[in-house]
């Protein structure tokens, strides 16, 4: 039986990467533009927790 995978998350303070990322509490997006740019906290309600 194969396990289900929970989607990658990232948190504030993290490099993961160019690319868009939305915070998991209330869906704002977050654009990086390049590998060593680091996340911010969501700039609409501050919370740290985002997925790809």
């Amino acid at each position: 039986m194969k396990e289900k995978k929970e989607p990658a998350m990232s948190t504030t303070g993290e490099k993961p990467g160019k690319g868009v990322y939305t915070c998991n509490h209330c869906g704002e997006t977050v654009y990086l533009d390049d590998d060593s740019d680091t996340l911010p906290p969501c700039p609409r309600c501050h919370r740290t927790e985002y997925s790809p």
